[in-house]
């Protein structure tokens, strides 16, 4: 099966996300900068959650890169990651418009952390397809960045009850650790 048109359903799916999102962006009745102020939250969410899915896209297609066939199981995965995403528009309105309350906010890292998982399950489908390429598994080798997203995903969601300013933070604190491509399936692409 060809991984060609797996990239572009999920590259399609990944710029409807965005185009969601940014429509969720209102303009305000008046003319002053005051008027601004509440879209404050609402604005400092989407510019965090456009980061995140400009991230889920980056790896994707360098995951896809290394990858040389998929199959039903890689479809699913897929189709399982690219779920957890499309929540990301519903909890980064929620969370903006909400402006940091607790339950948003641990609902976005809830949504974070599973679309981690979707994407680690992804990564494994790939890996056991038969006639994978050797460039793959050493491109998506030991994982300590995605072990360490989830950790301080989990944190976050448990802080996000009590201090959900902090939460932000670290989910912060995770996009700028995948901010900087992956740089392993460069090297095996190359090698």
């Amino acid at each position: 099966m060809s991984k060609g048109r797996l990239e572009a359903f999920s590259d399609g799916v990944i710029a409807i996300l965005i185009t969601i999102m940014v429509l969720e962006l209102r303009v305000p009745e008046h003319t002053d900068l005051e008027a601004l102020r509440p879209l404050v939250p609402v604005f400092i969410s989407y510019v965090l959650s456009f980061v995140y899915l400009g991230i889920y896209w980056n790896n994707h297609h360098h995951l896809l890169q290394a990858a040389r066939v998929v199959d039903g199981r890689v479809l699913w995965a897929n189709m399982f990651l690219l779920f957890w995403l499309s929540l990301v528009p519903f909890a980064t309105a929620w969370m903006g418009e909400g402006g940091f309350a607790p339950a948003p906010t641990a609902l976005y890292g809830c949504v974070l952390l599973a679309a981690a998982l979707g994407y680690s399950v992804l990564v494994r489908a790939l890996r056991c397809v038969p006639g994978q390429a050797d460039t793959l598994g050493a491109a998506s080798g030991a994982d300590r960045k995605g072990l360490a997203s989830v950790v301080i995903y989990a944190s976050a969601i448990v802080v996000a009850i009590v201090a959900p300013f902090v939460a932000f933070g670290m989910y912060g604190v995770v996009a700028v650790i995948w901010f900087i491509p992956d740089r392993r399936v460069e090297r095996a692409l190359g090698a």
